[in-house]
């Protein structure tokens, strides 16, 4: 992708290629793990990781799925998804070799990175989260919210940001409710906000209407971009 760069990593002998967007000027040090949803990055995706690498932070968006994994239609990315969804424990592991490879990587303060995602990325995010990585905060936009392995009370060192629509089929009520409890009694710091009449992937004008419980929601996308970039500059700007 243009104006990208190709950074990789190995996962249980998958070989594993992200893409990179630096900051424009002196890097500050902040880094942010982009996830993107189970279909790979879009246009708009793109647009956002430019976005919060204007901000002066290294922005990593994580290949979960392999160098040579086909996703050049839903239906081939989905193969990569279900199978991933199917093994719970690999997909944590493979969130944090991701985790561990930004950190390691020269000019980032391993102390300032935060992560986000989207739809699946959501759940990958989370997981971090739950892992109980040294990651400062975590942001899930309309993300899968169950887990094979919930928070632990005082384990959780991520400030949480969970953004899910009321109408989203793959975060239904009982879903949101559930997480509620997880992170109550996880003590945890966390911010759960509800657009009542949102959909799943409302913050993804590339994937509007692909499918039924799936649109758009350009009012609800501002919102939570908006009090995205105010939690990075609250966790790993200063």
């Amino acid at each position: 992708m243009a104006g990208f760069e190709s950074l990789e990593c190995e996962h249980g002998g998958v070989r594993l290629r992200g893409l990179v967007a630096r900051p424009e000027g002196t890097p500050s040090g902040a880094a942010v793990l982009m996830f993107p949803g189970a279909t790979g990055p879009s246009d708009s995706f793109h647009a956002a990781m430019r976005e919060v690498a204007a901000g002066g932070r290294l922005v990593i968006a994580p290949d979960m799925y392999g160098a040579d994994a086909d996703i050049s239609s839903n239906q081939a990315a989905g193969t990569h998804f279900a199978a991933l969804m199917a093994n719970p424990p690999l997909l944590r592991e493979r969130v944090l070799v991701w985790f561990e490879t930004l950190r390691a990587l020269p000019g980032v303060d391993p102390d300032r990175i935060a992560a986000i995602g989207y739809c699946f990325g959501g759940k990958c995010v989370l997981e971090l989260a739950r892992s109980g990585a040294a990651v400062r905060s975590v942001t899930s936009f309309h993300g899968l919210l169950g887990t094979h392995d919930p928070a632990v009370a005082g384990r959780v060192l991520a400030r949480i940001a969970v953004w899910t629509g009321g109408e989203d089929p793959y975060a239904p009520p009982a879903d949101v409710e559930a997480l509620r409890a997880e992170l109550d009694a996880a003590g945890a710091d966390y911010q759960l906000t509800l657009f009542a009449k949102a959909a799943h992937a409302f913050t993804d004008p590339d994937h509007d209407g692909i499918a039924p419980g799936i649109a758009y929601d350009r009012t609800a996308h501002r919102i939570a971009w908006k009090g995205t970039i105010a939690l990075l500059e609250e966790t790993i700007d200063s």
